[in-house]
């Protein structure tokens, strides 16, 4: 697609499986069904769909507290999964690297998202003393990571003022109910509105993940663009051979129930690192339910060439592989001339560039996967920008949902996420949850069984 600049190439998306472009064709009508399913349920305002829609909503509030936020020395972020991942991802393919040491002027960013003690610790010690907002955000306003941490910082924030500090929080949550929503009318804090049919999962592109990125100097107008032409491009293409999210979703559909039960994302830039974790709870919190989906497994080139691919090439055969590569970057570095005779064997680098080097990595995974005979998709992004960032975080939410009405199962709920907080809530002594917590307990008990200790 030429507007965005991302290419997708199929050719060896089959492996060695015989007949799996015609099996693929076969799906036309089903990939077009999903297709209607996705586009209707958004037209509708059916709960979950709401992701496909945010591309074009108003920002202007979103820009306003970013504004806010950018007048503080320190961010603080509690969130966790599609309240946390989202931020991360954009900051890391969009600022900086090491962006905190290089702030310029710009907020430090602290993102408070596994209830770890130690890490709660640390971003208190690294925080305390300076201008700091705290954000908080859950659309229930009843998850217990994020509550829990949200409690502790705005304590502490308030034994170092000596006062309330409602006036520096900001919480995003549901727009009309929850514990959040009912300190927000109550503290009249700052707050922002995760749209109710907008899961968590599926909610970067709106103020969960655009507010801090917005705030650091991201180009989320650009985000949108990018996702919004991505939208386009899709919905003009219905069919499934022009129409790579329906192409990709059906090609992971037939390989989850051909005995390829994992989807390796791997791309070749650090920038990318993160998106790789943010797919992997995207696609597994999705797609994994009722006995079917496949695993997502994150890698990163060149990094995981030196610990997966061996595994990869001459392993089992359980695995579709997505490679990511950019063909242009924002910085390049060339190497300088090899004088030394001692190191004469490396003057094959002279001149060379370590984008270039990374590029050509990525086309040898490729290909020694392909000689393997595993199934590979290759996915090239002429750069990356804000407008190419939202195209692919779009084009990745939509081949998800679309996996998951191939599937047969409900891409935008999670039971067993779900189970899991009743558990915690019950062994936590939250009321009502007493015959969870039993349960809870009396299973724990079989997992510790035969124990060895050393």
């Amino acid at each position: 697609m030429s507007e965005l600049g991302i290419s997708y190439s199929f050719g060896c998306a089959s492996g060695l499986a015989g007949g799996f472009d015609n099996r693929v064709s076969a799906l036309s009508l089903a990939a077009s069904e999903a297709a209607s399913w996705i586009a209707d349920g958004a037209s509708s305002g059916e709960s979950g769909f709401g992701w496909y829609n945010l591309p074009e909503q108003d920002i202007s509030a979103i820009l306003d507290a970013a504004r806010w936020l950018a007048g503080y020395d320190a961010i603080v972020h509690v969130g966790i999964g599609g309240s946390a991942l989202g931020n991360l991802m954009l900051h890391q393919a969009l600022l900086p690297l090491y962006f905190n040491e290089r702030a310029n002027g710009k907020p430090k960013f602290y993102l408070a998202d596994n209830p770890d003690p130690e890490k709660v610790n640390a971003i208190w010690e690294s925080v305390r003393g300076k201008k700091t907002a705290l954000i908080g955000v859950s659309k229930s306003g009843a998850t217990a990571e994020t509550m829990s941490q949200f409690l502790w910082f705005r304590s502490k924030m308030e034994e170092a003022s000596g006062g309330k500090v409602d006036g520096d929080i900001l919480v995003i949550t549901d727009p009309a109910g929850g514990v959040f929503r009912s300190y927000a009318n109550a503290a009249e804090c700052r707050s922002l509105e995760i749209p109710p049919s907008v899961g968590g999962r599926f909610s970067v592109l709106s103020a969960c993940g655009l507010i801090t990125a917005a705030a650091l100097g991201a180009d989320i107008k650009g985000i949108l663009s990018g996702a919004a032409e991505m939208k386009r491009y899709l919905a003009s293409r219905p069919a499934l051979a022009e129409n790579p999210a329906l192409r990709l979703a059906s090609v992971s559909y037939l390989h989850s129930i051909d005995g390829r039960p994992m989807t390796v994302l791997m791309p070749y830039s650090n920038r990318l690192e993160t998106f790789s974790e943010w797919f992997a709870q995207l696609w597994g919190e999705s797609v994994g339910k009722d006995g079917v989906g496949s695993t997502p497994v994150r890698a990163l080139g060149a990094i995981d060439q030196h610990s997966q691919v061996q595994l990869y090439t001459a392993g089992p055969d359980d695995k579709l592989y997505t490679i990511i590569n950019l063909a242009r970057r924002e910085v390049e570095i060339e190497l300088p001339k090899v004088a030394d005779e001692s190191l004469g064997s490396l003057s094959y680098l002279s001149g060379q560039k370590l984008g270039g080097m990374l590029g050509y990595e990525a086309a040898s995974t490729a290909a020694a996967l392909v000689k393997a005979g595993r199934p590979v998709v290759w996915i090239e992004l002429d750069h990356l920008d804000a407008p190419t960032l939202g195209g692919l975080v779009f084009f990745y939410e939509y081949a998800t949902a679309a996996a998951g009405r191939l599937l047969r199962i409900n891409p935008f709920d999670q039971p067993g996420v779900e189970q899991g907080k009743r558990y915690t809530y019950g062994m936590m002594g939250r009321d009502a949850y007493k015959a969870d917590a039993d349960e809870a307990n009396e299973l724990f008990k079989r997992a510790r069984g035969n124990t060895i200790r050393a």
